[in-house]
């Protein structure tokens, strides 16, 4: 995952070069967008606290978080990520980055919120607390 925000990063850098954009309304709509996306990602953090991190740790036992963002999604903090993958390229007129990452990180979101949902099903209440989510 991490190489894929890489490349991803990479990818925008050159396909927008030379980096000047018309400070249009579709521009300011882009800004935005991320910047509610950004508030997004440091709820997601505050919500979980000392439990966010990049990978899938968890702690045997312990409960799954049901507040902020996670009273009404499973995986806000992956929305946050396919929001960014969307917007980054729009901002930057990076179309083919936008096409070909956006469908590249659906790939291997689909199978991180897999494995993560096996591993909070084992070894949590993630069963009780999201009914219905098998």
């Amino acid at each position: 995952m991490a190489a894929l925000h890489v490349l991803f990063l990479v990818s925008l850098t050159v396909e927008s070069y030379p980096w000047r954009f018309p400070m249009n309304a579709f521009t300011w709509g882009c800004l935005a967008a991320l910047a509610l996306i950004t508030a997004g990602r440091y709820w997601v953090i505050a919500s979980l606290g000392v439990n966010w991190n990049v990978r899938i740790v968890l702690v045997p036992g312990e409960p799954v978080k049901r507040k902020g963002p996670y009273l009404f999604l499973r995986h806000p903090n992956y929305l946050i990520i396919i929001l960014e993958f969307l917007f980054f390229p729009l901002l930057m007129r990076s179309p083919m980055t936008l096409v070909v990452f956006s469908l590249a990180n659906l790939l291997v979101l689909r199978k991180r919120i897999r494995l993560e949902e096996k591993a909070l099903r084992k070894f949590t209440d993630y069963s009780r607390r999201f009914p219905g989510f098998q």
